[in-house]
């Protein structure tokens, strides 16, 4: 039987395995990968331009410094940086391919989980372990975001998803429609811009557009006259507080922080570009993620006149191109569907206890990372307002926290247990000031959040760090048998 059971070999798995590896030398661990690499979201994105809209400072481990010039990266060095920590760390025989996990059952008598895999040849497996750490992200890999288009299978051109990229897909010469306003559309539109004849970027409604430089010149500077570790730490810090400023701004003060966005992006545009109409969305910044471009690349494309932007409903999509429900059409031989994922919680996985099902949509959030009444059982799932593997290394730490205080005990289980003044806290959604229309698909599938801590989903890396960090693991909440 295994101490420790990772599912999923992405960032979150690779960082929980790096941290047992460095802090629990002596617990034995695997991950299971249901697909045919490691990498997770940066094996599996193939689209033009793929890249994080993260800076690589707070993206990259706490462990590993970031030497890269790029700040904001291509999908291709990111997965490199994630095959060179699993080299370091000695990882690779710790990972078994092609095993997608179809159920966990919890054992009380046993204080196990036991998991049924299947691989690639429907071949099924069963795999103990004490404690298991869902690290399988937030979406499903199988099955991108679409919505039902009037005629879109009368559509005779291409039509391409994203998540679901041919390798060997050309779109030189072509008419391109991009259908969505996210961060992936707006990182396909000006990758494609130049090559393809025309790329048009449909949006219903605007989003939050800010340049940043694809390069940190202080980051790369400190990084000739500093250790490596040293400059990435500072880097890493400055950054970090800066989101955090951003956000609390965006909270504080939405007005004057919505009039700083929209100036830098007029000052980037051409003056004749209608910032209100394509750029000037009717919520508040961080009410929906804030996008990133680098080095001001899509404002480029957009000033050159190989991308524009539609703002518009669509009505229909014809045998070649998209009718617009102000009576415009848009001629296309090729639809980019950049119309977001759909959310999953622990992977899709099938969940009991003693063979009772678990329904997590009627459990609460602990600590971010944790579910009441639930043993032994953990998952990561990265910050909505500042970069997602911030929270996975919190988390790394303190399962490595866990099991030496278990060890310390004797304890052969974990649990947060609602206590009696819990019990009638006031509840939230699992994310409660943060709406976009991904997360509003699926908050039903989710955990609740209690007003306060331990039940409260922060969403603030500077309180968490000191939460999980240091605070007391005997909390009252969770307890250790």
């Amino acid at each position: 039987m295994l101490d420790v059971l990772i599912i999923g070999a992405g960032i979150s798995g690779i960082s929980a395995a790096c941290h047992l590896r460095q802090k629990c030398p002596s617990k034995t661990f695997a991950i299971l990968e249901g697909r045919k690499a490691l990498g997770g979201t940066w094996d599996l994105f193939r689209y033009p331009g793929i890249r994080s809209d993260s800076d690589m400072h707070t993206f990259g481990f706490n462990f590993k410094p970031w030497t890269n010039p790029k700040s904001l990266a291509d999908g291709p060095s990111i997965l490199k940086y994630l095959n060179e920590a699993v080299a370091e760390h000695q990882l690779e025989d710790q990972i078994r391919y092609s095993h997608r996990v179809e159920k966990a059952s919890w054992s009380e008598s046993e204080s196990c989980w036991t998991v049924i895999t299947n691989n690639e040849k429907g071949e099924k497996e069963s795999i103990s372990s004490r404690v298991l750490f869902m690290c399988s992200g937030y979406y499903n890999y199988d099955r991108g975001y679409l919505p039902d288009f009037t005629g879109l299978d009368d559509f005779e051109g291409i039509t391409v998803h994203p998540q679901h990229w041919p390798e060997d897909l050309d779109y030189r010469n072509k008419k391109v429609v991009v259908i969505g306003s996210g961060a992936t559309a707006m990182t396909i539109v000006p990758a494609m811009a130049g090559k393809a004849e025309k790329v048009t970027m449909l949006q219903r409604s605007p989003t939050y557009v800010a340049s940043a430089p694809g390069e940190d010149r202080i980051a790369n500077f400190l990084g000739k006259v500093l250790p490596a570790n040293w400059a990435y730490a500072i880097t890493r810090w400055r950054n970090i507080r800066f989101q955090n400023y951003v956000y609390k701004q965006s909270r504080k003060n939405p007005e004057k922080l919505k009039n700083m966005i929209l100036k830098r992006v007029r000052k980037e545009l051409n003056t004749d570009f209608d910032v209100d109409r394509h750029f000037t969305p009717s919520y508040n910044p961080w009410d929906e993620r804030l996008c990133l471009v680098p080095d001001a690349d899509l404002f480029k494309a957009i000033n050159r006149g190989d991308a524009e932007v539609v703002t518009a409903e669509i009505e229909c999509i014809t045998a070649n191109g998209v009718k617009l429900t102000n009576g415009d059409f848009l001629e296309a031989d090729m639809l980019v569907t950049a119309t977001g994922l759909n959310l999953q919680m622990m992977g899709g996985v099938e969940f009991d206890s003693d063979g009772e099902a678990i329904d997590f949509s009627q459990r609460f959030y602990y600590q971010g990372m944790m579910f009441s009444s639930v043993p032994n059982l953990l998952q990561t799932f990265g910050y909505i307002n500042a970069s997602w593997t911030l929270r996975a290394d919190l988390n790394s730490e303190f399962l490595c926290r866990v099991l030496d205080h278990m060890d310390a005990k004797g304890a052969s289980r974990f649990v947060p247990v609602l206590n009696e003044k819990d019990e009638n806290m006031e509840t939230k959604d699992w994310v409660s000031d943060f709406q976009p229309g991904y997360m509003k698909r699926a908050m039903h599938l989710f955990p609740k959040q209690g007003a306060d801590a331990p039940w409260h989903n922060t969403q603030n890396y500077l309180l968490d760090r000191k939460l999980l960090g240091s605070g007391d693991l005997e909390d009252g909440v969770l307890q250790f048998r």
